[in-house]
């Protein structure tokens, strides 16, 4: 055997008699004291659990003075009901206007807006819905068929610390059900309340804040975090801040007069001489303003001095930021400034918190509306329509002008399709029915004028004649 191999084999033999060494992937620098575990002021800062969410007293006493926190705590949900909901299903607009005013009567865009304003201040809020003749049923499930006309009432909207909260450790274990691993039943229980009155999840609308880990939402009752809690270290930044500039007003102007021989004359002189001297001081502080006299010796000065605010400005625009930044709105949103800057439009933190509102709204928003339209349709028509279904729609909605040009030009990409052969005329029909989502235009296109439409494609026919489907034209459109 060459030595080389005897080596080799020997070099083999060390690595798998050695014993494991565990290391830790981290900086650190002893003698500078940089990095992990070493005395220095970064590595001295902790993050320690504060369960902000829990103290409801501070909670309430924030919203109430301060207009970020309520600002931060309504707007976000006003912006999620502003343009309401659109019904897609296949209905009389008469029976749409019965929905319309449905919705009205029972206030459900009020109790839905209070109930998310509670659910991000609190962490938590529910509401239980009414049907009436059913006040003695709330323990039991919700049966849709048990829903009479007329009999839906609205929204009963409690926060989590104002009465409701889950009966037990018991959870909703069906896989088919929405609220599948949340708590079966609730209780509530207020102080005119001697006995609590159980309900049935089934009858709940739940309103939570944001989300948090399995361990840390069983320590929230199954609710979610206060909104403030996520924003309340940058409150603090920011408020702090604000009040030293507030302070610093009071110094912008620094008074110094200068007496000749004050020194020797506090030493020689009794004491009631020295409170004169600090009586007239005094006084002349209490009369001086930008028309009065100072009174001085014939070597003594008076002299004042500015205090310059420069910069000052951009460390509490970074605040401003940051605040704005952990409430996930632009500054512009939060604080009701106009955009900042040379050419500064804002346009594109609008459109990113119209994305954020959008995600909101599937969030937080579908599953209360999800649970609430059968129930309101029983209640209203006696039925559901099998093809119930609607959009919620987002928060920015085009202009005349700008609905008109998108119409115009996704329209026109239709019909050269449909000329060159690709689509027939019901395919074309289904696709202007589709764009009336987002442009508002071809909404009286119904399944029997599909249906009526020509199934076959040929390259180069004639575009059809609007007027023979019995739709409006473009010009009348518009």
């Amino acid at each position: 055997m060459s030595s080389r191999k005897k080596a080799a084999q020997k070099a083999a033999k060390s690595v798998k008699t050695n014993d494991t060494v565990k290391t830790k992937d981290a900086f650190r620098n002893q003698l500078a004291r940089l990095g992990f575990g070493t005395p220095n002021l970064l590595e001295a800062t902790e993050y320690p659990m504060t369960r902000l969410t829990q103290n409801w007293q501070l909670l309430n006493s924030l919203y109430r003075s301060h207009w970020l926190i309520r600002r931060i705590i309504d707007v976000v949900p006003g912006d999620m009901l502003k343009n309401w909901i659109k019904i897609t299903s296949q209905m009389p607009p008469d029976a749409l206007k019965r929905f319309d005013s449905l919705v009205r009567k029972t206030q459900l865009k009020k109790r839905l807006l209070e109930g998310l304003r509670w659910g991000r201040l609190y962490g938590g809020a529910a509401g239980v819905i009414l049907i009436e003749g059913q006040g003695d049923m709330l323990a039991e499930p919700l049966d849709l068929d048990t829903v009479m006309p007329g009999t839906f009432k609205g929204l009963l909207i409690l926060d989590r610390w104002s009465g409701i909260m889950p009966l037990s450790t018991e959870l909703v274990t069906d896989l088919n059900d929405p609220d599948f691993g949340l708590p079966d039943r609730y209780i509530i229980s207020t102080e005119t309340i001697s006995r609590g009155i159980e309900v049935h999840h089934s009858r709940i609308v739940r309103f939570t804040g944001r989300d948090l880990p399995f361990w840390e939402k069983q320590q929230e009752m199954y609710w979610g975090a206060s909104e403030v809690e996520h924003v309340f270290d940058e409150l603090k930044k920011r408020d702090n801040t604000s009040w030293n500039i507030a302070s610093l007003v009071f110094n912008a102007n620094i008074r110094v007069m200068n007496i000749e021989d004050l020194e020797q004359a506090f030493t020689t002189m009794d004491e009631q001489s020295v409170q004169d001297i600090y009586n007239v001081i005094q006084a002349q502080n209490w009369l001086m303003s930008n028309t009065g006299t100072q009174l001085l010796g014939k070597n003594d000065k008076f002299q004042t001095f500015q205090y310059s605010f420069s910069g000052v400005d951009k460390v509490y625009e970074n605040f401003m930021m940051d605040l704005a930044g952990a409430a996930e709105m632009p500054v512009t949103k939060l604080f009701g400034r106009s955009p900042a800057g040379l050419n500064a439009t804002g346009e594109s933190d609008n459109q990113n918190y119209d994305e954020s509102i959008g995600e909101k709204q599937e969030s937080y928003l579908r599953d209360p509306l999800d649970r609430l339209l059968p129930i309101m349709f029983m209640s209203e028509f006696g039925a559901i329509p099998d093809d119930l279904d609607y959009n919620i729609n987002p928060v920015r909605t085009p202009n005349a002008k700008e609905s008109t040009d998108l119409a115009s030009t996704r329209t026109n990409a239709a019909k050269e399709v449909y000329v060159a052969g690709g689509i027939s005329q019901k395919i074309l029909l289904k696709e202007l029915r589709q764009m009336s989502e987002d442009t508002g235009m071809w909404t009286n296109i119904t399944d029997e004028d599909i249906e009526k439409a020509d199934d076959s494609t040929q390259q180069g026919e004639a575009l059809p004649d609007l007027n023979d489907l019995g739709l409006p034209t473009t010009g009348e459109q518009q």
